[in-house]
C-alpha cells in the first residue's frame, strides 16, 4: 500500500532546497542605474574638455546637436528595451522602441554630409582621425556593454540574442553621443563611415557573445 505521506514529503524535501529569488526592479529603473554609469563618464569628459566646444559646434551646425540627442535618445531607448526583454512573457515589439530615436540619429547624421560649411571649431577628418573615434566608440561600448550583460543575466531573456542585439545599440549610441563632447571633426562621409563601422562590430560582437552569455543555459553553467 502507497504511503499516503510521500507526496507531502517530497514536496517538503524539495521546497527545503529552493533558495529565495530577489524580485527584478522594473525596466525603467534598470535602465536609470545603467544610464548613472554613463552620466558618470559623460562627467568626466566633460571635466577634461568643457562644455564650450561642443556648444560652439552644435550652435553653428544644429544637425550635430540633433544627431547627438538621437544618440542619446537610442541609448536610453535600446537599454530600456533590453530591460523589458529580459522579463519572461514580454513581446518583441520592444525591440521597436529604439526606432524612432535611431532614425533621428542616423537622418541628423547623414544631412550634415550635405552642408556647404564646416561647423565651427571642427574640421573634416582625414583617415587616421576618423579611425580614432572607431577606437573610441569601441572602448566605451566594451564596458558599457559588459555591465548591461552582467545586469541581465540575473532576469530571463527568452530571446538572448535579441536583447543582445540591444544591449549593442544601446552601449554603442551611448558611446557616440559620449564622442560629442570631445569631437572635433565635421559630418563628413569619412568618419561617418567610421561611426556606422563601429556601431555595427560593437552590435555584432553583443549578438555573438552576449547571446551565448544571455542564454539559459549559460546561466544555469554559471
Amino acid at each position: 500500500m502507497a504511503d499516503p505521506h510521500a507526496h507531502d514529503r517530497l514536496i517538503a524535501l524539495l521546497g527545503a532546497e529552493l533558495a529565495p529569488v530577489r524580485r527584478l526592479s522594473p525596466p525603467w529603473l534598470r535602465t536609470l542605474g545603467w544610464l548613472a554609469v554613463v552620466a558618470v563618464l559623460a562627467l568626466a569628459l566633460f571635466a577634461r574638455y568643457g562644455t564650450a566646444p561642443m556648444l560652439t559646434r552644435w550652435a553653428g551646425a544644429p544637425d550635430l546637436g540633433w544627431a547627438g540627442l538621437g544618440a542619446a535618445l537610442t541609448a536610453v531607448a535600446a537599454a530600456w528595451a533590453a530591460f523589458a526583454l529580459g522579463v519572461p512573457g514580454s513581446r518583441t515589439t520592444w525591440a521597436w522602441l529604439p526606432l524612432a530615436p535611431a532614425l533621428l540619429w542616423i537622418g541628423a547624421s547623414g544631412l550634415g554630409c550635405l552642408r556647404g560649411w564646416v561647423a565651427p571649431a571642427t574640421h573634416v577628418a582625414s583617415a587616421p582621425e576618423a579611425s580614432d573615434c572607431l577606437l573610441f566608440i569601441i572602448a566605451f561600448s566594451v564596458p558599457l556593454s559588459a555591465l548591461l550583460v552582467v545586469l541581465l543575466r540575473r532576469a530571463c531573456p527568452l530571446r538572448p540574442v535579441l536583447t543582445a542585439v540591444m544591449v549593442g545599440l544601446a552601449s554603442a549610441s551611448a558611446s557616440a553621443s559620449l564622442l560629442e563632447i570631445c569631437h572635433a571633426f565635421d559630418a563628413a562621409a569619412t568618419d561617418l563611415a567610421m561611426h556606422a563601422l563601429a556601431v555595427a562590430l560593437v552590435i555584432g560582437a553583443n549578438a555573438a557573445l552576449g547571446g551565448r552569455l544571455l542564454a539559459p543555459g549559460a546561466r544555469r553553467a554559471s
